[in-house]
């Protein structure tokens, strides 16, 4: 019964871990929008969300290993670097940047938005759940 219940949450729960860390690589850009030879980054979600899915971090299937039975198994997120793409940018800079602020601000709204859609689809589920569960 559990594992039902937490197939029919696991999508929308792994989607919001991949839009968490997508929304922490934008706010980054941003962050770094002048600062000299900074290379703006972005989350492949498709490929990141395929992988979480599977059960796998976003680096291409590595699980993280016990090696001691006091080890707590966990679970692998997005590394540092891992899934991370280069923006190419539309225009050069002088000092090397290419964070694109127009951009940025798009990707990150776009990004918010799906975030917020998931959390509401969470909450629906949970809803209906209870609402069977009380009869």
């Amino acid at each position: 019964m559990l594992n039902r219940l937490d197939d029919m949450l696991s999508f929308h729960t792994q989607a919001l871990r991949v839009r968490d860390q997508r929304q922490q690589v934008l706010a980054s850009n941003i962050a770094n929008a002048d600062t000299p030879d900074y290379k703006a980054r972005d989350l492949d979600f498709k490929s990141a969300l395929q992988g979480a899915l599977k059960g796998a971090s976003a680096a291409g299937g590595t699980t993280l290993a016990t090696t001691t039975p006091g080890h707590l198994a966990g679970k692998p997120g997005l590394g540092a670097d891992s899934g991370l793409l280069y923006r190419t940018p539309a225009q050069g800079s002088v000092d090397g940047n290419t964070v694109d602020m127009d951009a940025e601000r798009a990707a990150f709204a776009d990004n918010a938005i799906h975030y917020e859609f998931n959390l509401t689809r969470i909450s629906q589920q949970i809803k209906g759940m209870l609402a069977v569960i009380q009869g």
